[in-house]
């Protein structure tokens, strides 16, 4: 039941038609121009783009008769779109319509080519009704541009003792630009629009801080959890809305800090971790469109598990549902992991860890690629660059931290990973090499440096370090370069992860 919209491609970059057809100002008007379209007869359907088949997943076009799909490229002659064989836009004079709807935006350039081809009398409309005002872009010559959709989703809660604050600032100053603005819109836990707002950014690398205490004494709320949807605007160099997500409380007991979201809804997430005994964890899922998530529609499975549980609760357009994950998987315990069928309904969603009685601390899964194979290179790379691929972490001062590591398999591809894990001293000085052997999929293993430094009657003498996640290829050979773990830091003075 996942969703047909393009969103990111590792060649392409971000696609943000979904981002203009769902955008929070945009929805109300697209259903105004579906029901108008509805009422003024039959309707020639040209998608010279390739865009109308989004524009279904989105917005329910069955009140449309539709007499005929037209397209431009001659390779799309023949596939279905929209439940129609698409036909030439060289037969549109034969067509009997009363409007001709244009599925895309900037159509100007589009209807001329093809004026000579209308239906007598047909009245031609396009996606450009739908257009933002010029005041919110940063290109008003091309309205897809990414820059002009820089947009991203926040958790946002304040609501029993607990807040939360974005943290960002005005990077585009760097890039020479001047005037930029964030336009806010607070939805509920339901998708009710709580506030919107515009924040003016100085022109400098000034700081942006939106507080949910804050907001919440501005527009005389009460308690809310739910999503902060942040468009920037007037910027340039970077399409890419950047942030850290605090949370902190009215007790100690809340506190913990986790960076953006990334704006591009994916199919896959994983590194969900599961509780210990003594936790609960919970995911956030943020529905990031205008349209609701089904039932079903959003499923988690341990990884390397065919047996995927799926979240049984209709998710209303832009509400925020909280799944506690043992809802669904009762027996599963830490090390144990989990992947997140997300069927692109949402942003790399967050998650809650909560101690009974103790503290609490929210991090996030990360997007699982499905575009990697595994490279038969690497292991023969390894013999002439040395430890090849990596991922470093630090190992915090081991009288008061305990550091662990969790390889997490972050592609599809991956069924096997031959690991090991370096450990160094402050001065670089290398302590000891641990291997993890080769790993299966639905392996997981935790490994306690603190606990491995003990075993082998190792220590650090500067007290602290750094480990590195390397491929072992004595123990296998696949492997992709896209190397990902769990680092966890548990403070021995207060317990708090």
């Amino acid at each position: 039941m996942a969703l047909n919209i393009e969103t990111f491609s590792n060649v392409k970059g971000g696609n943000c038609f979904f981002k203009a057809i769902g955008h929070p100002l945009v929805t109300e008007q697209a259903h105004a121009l579906l029901t108008r379209l509805a009422s003024q007869g039959r309707v020639a359907v040209y998608d010279p783009l390739g865009m109308a088949e989004a524009l279904a997943q989105f917005y329910d076009l069955s009140a449309l008769d539709i007499g005929g799909v037209y397209v431009q490229r001659i390779e799309e002659i023949g596939s279905r779109i929209l439940g129609r064989n698409a036909q030439p836009i060289a037969v549109l004079p034969d067509a009997t319509a009363a409007v001709v709807f244009v599925v895309a935006f900037d159509a100007q350039r589009l209807i001329d080519q093809v004026r000579h081809l209308l239906p007598p009398h047909a009245q031609v409309v396009s996606l450009d009704v739908l257009r933002l005002p010029d005041a919110m872009l940063s290109n008003t010559r091309r309205y897809l541009d990414p820059l002009n959709f820089a947009t991203n989703l926040a958790l946002f809660r304040d609501a029993d003792g607990r807040h939360t604050r974005v943290v960002s600032c005005n990077y585009w100053h760097g890039w020479g630009v001047q005037g930029t603005q964030i336009w806010l819109c607070l939805f509920d836990h339901a998708g009710a629009v709580l506030a919107q707002w515009q924040e003016a950014l100085p022109d400098g690398n000034a700081s942006l801080i939106i507080d949910s205490a804050a907001v919440r004494r501005r527009f005389n709320l009460g308690e809310f959890t739910g999503t902060l949807f942040i468009h920037a605007q007037h910027i340039g160099g970077h399409d890419v809305v950047k942030y850290a997500l605090d949370t902190y409380g009215d007790a100690a007991t809340e506190l913990s800090c986790t960076h953006d979201a990334n704006s591009w809804p994916s199919d896959l997430y994983a590194g969900l971790p599961a509780p210990c005994d003594n936790e609960r964890v919970v995911l956030w899922i943020q529905n990031s469109h205008p349209i609701p998530i089904p039932a079903g529609g959003v499923g988690i499975n341990k990884m390397g598990s065919d047996d995927i549980r799926v979240v049984n609760a209709v998710i209303p357009p832009f509400g925020t549902y909280e799944l506690d994950i043992a809802t669904l998987f009762p027996e599963a315990r830490w090390p144990e992991q989990f992947e997140v069928q997300a069927g692109k309904y949402c942003v790399r969603p967050r998650y809650e860890v909560s101690v009974r009685g103790g503290r609490s601390r929210m991090a996030h899964v990360n997007v699982e690629r499905v575009d990697l194979k595994s490279d038969p290179q690497l292991p023969k790379l390894g013999e002439l660059v040395g430890k090849g691929y990596l991922l470093p972490a630090p190992i915090l001062p081991i009288a008061q931290w305990h550091s662990l590591a969790l390889p997490t398999p972050m592609t599809t591809c991956q069924q096997q990973l031959p690991l090991a894990v370096k450990v160094f001293d402050a001065t670089g000085a290398e302590i000891i090499t641990h291997s993890f052997g080769n790993l299966a999929r639905h392996d997981s293993v935790a490994l306690d440096i603190n606990g491995l430094l003990v075993r082998a009657g190792k220590s650090l003498p500067s007290g602290y370090g750094h480990m590195e996640l390397i491929y072992d290829f004595a123990a296998g050979k696949e492997a992709d370069g896209w190397l990902h773990a769990l680092f966890r830091y548990q403070q021995l003075s207060s317990g708090h992860i």
